[in-house]
């Protein structure tokens, strides 16, 4: 479960990955939709979908000529109850959580 947790976490410490996530909860998209709103070549974002998809967050596959990108509504299931195990304490600070998570990836 550990290496899951880190790959997951690991896809989740980039803004623009969960940004893509967030567009994702919506519906299934073409990778040029996904892509459209960001300030980045179309390189850049196919390696950001290529480190969801190696998390296991999401899953791209061709319909025709079409690449789709579709999110893995259950990926995330791992991450979300060792979270919850912090729940029973106190409140979680996802700011300083995140900031926890940068500074171990860091290092």
């Amino acid at each position: 479960m550990s290496q899951t947790l880190d790959t997951t976490f690991a896809a989740l410490a980039d803004p623009t990955r969960r940004a893509i996530l967030s567009m994702l909860l919506e519906d299934d998209m073409a990778v040029t939709d996904v892509a459209e709103p960001f300030e980045m070549s179309l390189t850049a974002i196919s390696k950001h979908l290529g480190i969801l998809s190696k998390a296991g967050l999401i899953t791209q596959e061709k319909r025709g000529r079409v690449k789709w990108c579709k999110i893995e509504p259950n990926a995330m299931k791992d991450a979300s109850v060792w979270m919850q195990s912090f729940g029973q304490f106190e409140e979680l600070d996802m700011d300083a959580f995140e900031r926890f998570l940068a500074a171990e990836l860091e290092g």
